[in-house]
């Protein structure tokens, strides 16, 4: 289409999105799918969220909000930095955005110049090359691989960084692969953007309290080189709050000026009525986020369980996420009835059209041996899902 811009025309599609797309068409058809292609929790907002969004629908909160938020919202997650992570920032260093896909956004325009390069350790979540793309920025990948569960070394970090490197951008806990970095594990890596100033750090933590290990580390932390981390977090996934779209950064106040000017000629402010069901689940307990986060726990242990039973899959144990990552190379060049399958994308296809469970092709994260796994579904239906898959590839010979 010559008449679309270069821009969208060099965008790929989001394969998580595609994946679900087909297997909502096959559901459409009468077709039972288990859809584990998604990223989002399968439970409710908590009540207590519900209650402060219909309240601020009563109270009359319907016009535009300041563009990085309501003070008294950044003032609360102010608050729980300092208390659930040790870190101290301003409220101005905060910005609420359309979610955290929009505050990576945000970080990424304001950052990198056409050709500057964005350090991204592989697998990465779907946007971000995709986002480095619309900045006109080079991605530089980093392989991770499961023998390592999926983290980079230091010395894998030094050797990637050139005289152009300008972001390094990573998750922990990470989607796709629910690798979480330890507090010396990101001091290692700290050590190594010690000695490069110009460097900034993008650190998604949006999957934060889905952690099964230890207490949550972020690399901000570090003092050295604080003041250029922005941290990137929400309330889509530990308050499963994806529909209502709130995200946040927070950072040194040159950035975060910059990404209030930018999304202020973009969207403007978040959503009232959402900001207002954020600052509740802020000033209430993590009860219900440490509930969903043992019932997470409990379908992990399950599904590694069944997947440890399936031939020709290589898999680890994530720490955190929702998200199994399987190394299923092995089944590359095998068929069935004449269909040859050559990559991951076409496992997830054969596995979406024979044992119809949805999943996500490890291309899309930037590792083609593996495909993506969400457990994010009840138990019987995990246990469903986990069977069907291997009863699909032990067809394939």
């Amino acid at each position: 289409m010559t008449f679309l811009s270069k821009r969208i025309n060099n965008l790929s599609e989001s394969q998580t999105i595609k994946m679900a797309k087909l297997g909502r068409e096959l559901t459409a058809k009468g077709i039972d799918v288990i859809n584990l292609s998604f990223g989002e929790p399968d439970f409710f907002t908590p009540e207590h969220v519900k209650e402060a969004a219909k309240k601020a629908i009563d109270e009359n909160y319907s016009y535009y909000t300041p563009v990085s938020g309501y003070p008294e919202l950044r003032k609360a997650i102010v608050e729980k930095l300092k208390n659930e992570n040790g870190l101290t920032y301003t409220f101005d260093q905060i910005v609420v955005s359309t979610g955290a896909k929009q505050s990576l956004a945000n970080a990424i325009l304001c950052l990198v110049n056409p050709g500057e390069e964005v350090i991204v350790p592989t697998p990465y979540w779907v946007s971000y090359s995709e986002m480095i793309k619309l900045a006109e920025g080079e991605t530089v990948f980093i392989n991770a691989t499961v023998e390592n569960d999926f983290k980079i070394t230091a010395d894998q970090l030094e050797a990637a960084i050139t005289p152009k490197t300008k972001v390094f951008m990573f998750s922990s806990p990470c989607n796709p692969t629910g690798s979480v970095y330890s507090h010396e594990e990101l001091a290692s890596l700290a050590a190594v953007f010690e000695k490069y100033p110009n460097i900034y750090i993008i650190s998604d933590e949006i999957y934060e309290h889905i952690n099964f290990v230890d207490k949550h580390a972020s690399i901000a932390s570090f003092d050295a080189i604080k003041d250029r981390v922005i941290i990137i977090n929400g309330f889509s996934k530990a308050y499963a709050m994806t529909g209502w779209r709130v995200g946040y950064m927070a950072s040194n106040t040159a950035i975060a000026n910059a990404c209030d000017k930018l999304q202020g000629q973009i969207t403007s402010g978040t959503s009232s009525i959402s900001q207002r069901a954020a600052l509740a689940a802020y000033q209430s307990s993590l009860d219900s986020v440490v509930a969903m986060k043992n019932e997470f726990r409990k379908r992990r242990d399950l599904v590694y369980g069944l997947l440890k039973e399936v031939p020709g899959i290589k898999v680890n144990l994530p720490d955190g996420a929702f998200y199994f990552f399987p190394e299923v190379k092995e089944y590359f060049g095998k068929s069935v009835n004449g269909q040859v399958i050559s990559n991951a994308e076409e496992l997830c296809l054969y596995l979406l059209n024979e044992a119809h469970v949805s999943t996500v092709t490890g291309e899309a994260f930037g590792n083609e041996d593996c495909i993506r796994i969400s457990y994010a579904a009840a138990e019987e239906q995990l246990v469903k899902a986990v069977s069907r898959i291997s009863e699909a590839l032990s067809k394939l010979s």
